[in-house]
């Protein structure tokens, strides 16, 4: 199995909200640029990306597929059902991971999809779940940077952006460098530092910490309701 790295992952916002994810970094919203569409904010967040000298390294997809617990093996009535969320990461592309609700996360090989087909009887797809965040990685210095327009079916839901700064993988080590480099690109819309370094301040960030915060960050957006943001200039 590959090496993996940690990095940590910002929660979604409201429909057409920024989410970001950073190794060692927090949750935050950014509403999408006032006029402007999903599409059209990726394009402002990446112009100011190039115009600080970052450099375009190709492409990334995270994506998530949910699959509940099938109905006959639910015990006694009323027994509420569990889901598992199947998530592949193009950074990774020999591993497969699977997360259940408040529960561990499991790093397997890319076999595990096929294992998934034979377990229907105990695991089911649910219908028109798959989200996915596609987009363009940028290197800058020791900096990567990924800016992806998350969809669903044809209708995209928000931006992604990931920020890893590679020499660290401590988050305490590393806040105010990263804190620093967001602000140079984001403003005033600079996340602060996350409540999720919690009782992990001093932790070594692995990808478990990764596809977790994927996971809440996808169904985040699941849930949203489109509602009215105020825009940013």
């Amino acid at each position: 199995m590959e090496t993996l790295r940690g990095l940590q992952i910002l929660r979604a916002c409201l429909l057409g909200d920024t989410s970001f994810v950073l190794k060692g970094g927090s949750v935050s919203q950014m509403p999408v640029a006032e006029g402007k569409s999903v599409q059209q904010t990726v394009e402002l967040l990446t112009r100011k990306l190039e115009m600080l000298g970052a450099e375009k390294q190709g492409t990334f997809c995270v994506d998530c597929e949910t699959y509940h617990t099938a109905a006959s093996t639910l015990g006694s009535q009323g027994q509420a059902g569990k889901l598992m969320y199947v998530m592949h990461n193009s950074e990774y592309p020999l591993s497969c991971f699977a997360l259940f609700e408040n529960g561990p996360c499991l790093i397997a090989d890319t076999n595990f999809d096929v294992l998934m087909v034979k377990l229907k009887g105990f695991f089911q797809s649910a219908k028109a779940s798959k989200i996915e965040t596609r987009g363009t990685r940028y290197q800058y210095c020791d900096f990567l940077v990924k800016v992806g327009t998350v969809t669903m079916g044809p209708s995209a839901r928000g931006i992604s952006v990931e920020v890893e700064y590679g020499p660290c993988v401590v988050a305490s080590d590393c806040w105010s460098l990263l804190l620093e480099f967001l602000q140079s690109f984001l403003g005033s819309h600079t996340p602060g530092a996350p409540a999720v370094f919690g009782n992990r301040h001093d932790a070594v960030y692995g990808p478990a910490d990764t596809m977790v915060q994927y996971m809440e960050l996808f169904n985040k957006i699941r849930k949203q309701q489109q509602v009215p943001v105020a825009g940013i200039r």
